[in-house]
């Protein structure tokens, strides 16, 4: 499917791995010109190999911490200044740290905040003008949480909310020259959730990766954790014409796992 994508300037925050990457080979691959950032120079080297392979597209891949505000703005402008304009933004981020409310001290709600609501900010502001002039999308890839609270990750469950009520009120205040939309995902076989299962295999927990596999595959009726570029793809859809009247929405792409309607 032709997503008229060619030729477009995407952004992605948080690029280099996981979902964010995923999403960004997808932008790359339908012919979009695709900046990404990151703070692991290993990743970012990387990032930048798999992009400038997967696509026909320009590729710029910088060091930048989403948790300031200097950074953000800055990779903003890098982009445009590359691209000479910028149409997709898709906002993404590492999870926070697990723990319980108890466990959970002040310091790490703050950062929490600036890591998933605060980047999405600032990220979004910086390009609003940009997006204006173009296409306009904005994709939010949150998580599965903001709908069903998982146990022990109090930060996730509040603090991604955030986003969502700012995607909705971006989408009234920014239509109809922007689209504003985000993703839930479920459980990807990312790199997190690979490590995950690695260690509970050297612990004994599991006597195989795939066992592990099968454990984070319970409950979900495709009975399976998603591929990255599962995700990847949706994203990739909802920046495109293919989905231009979608504003405002929030799409689960979670196999069916979540159980609210």
């Amino acid at each position: 499917m032709d997503l008229g994508l060619d030729g477009d300037a995407a952004l992605v925050t948080a690029g280099t791995s996981g979902l964010g990457l995923a999403s960004a080979e997808a932008l790359a691959a339908a012919g979009a010109d695709v900046a990404v950032c990151g703070t692991t120079p290993d990743h970012i080297d990387a990032a930048r190999e798999t992009l400038e392979a997967t696509g026909d597209g320009d590729v710029l891949a910088v060091e930048a911490d989403i948790t300031d505000r200097d950074a953000v703005e800055g990779f903003v402008a890098d982009t445009v200044e590359a691209f000479g304009g910028l149409d997709h933004v898709v906002t993404s981020a590492g999870g926070p740290p697990s723990g319980s409310f108890l466990d959970t001290d002040d310091e790490d709600w703050y950062r929490a905040y600036d890591l998933l609501v605060m980047s999405v900010v600032w990220t979004t502001r910086a390009a609003h003008p940009h997006l204006v002039e173009g296409k306009g999308s904005v994709v939010n890839i949150t998580s599965g949480s903001v709908k069903e609270v998982i146990d022990g990750l109090v930060l996730s469950n509040a603090v991604r909310r955030g986003v969502i009520g700012l995607m909705k009120t971006q989408s009234h205040e920014w239509g109809p020259d922007v689209r504003v939309n985000a993703v839930l995902p479920g459980a990807h076989e990312t790199p997190r959730i690979t490590d995950l299962v690695e260690q509970n295999v050297e612990r004994g927990v599991y006597d195989s990766y795939e066992e592990g596999m099968d454990d984070w595959s319970e409950g979900i009726p495709l009975d399976r954790v998603g591929e990255p570029e599962e995700l990847g793809e949706t994203v990739a859809w909802l920046c495109s014409d293919a989905a231009s009247y979608l504003n405002g929405t929030a799409i689960s792409v979670d196999g069916g796992s979540s159980r609210s309607v």
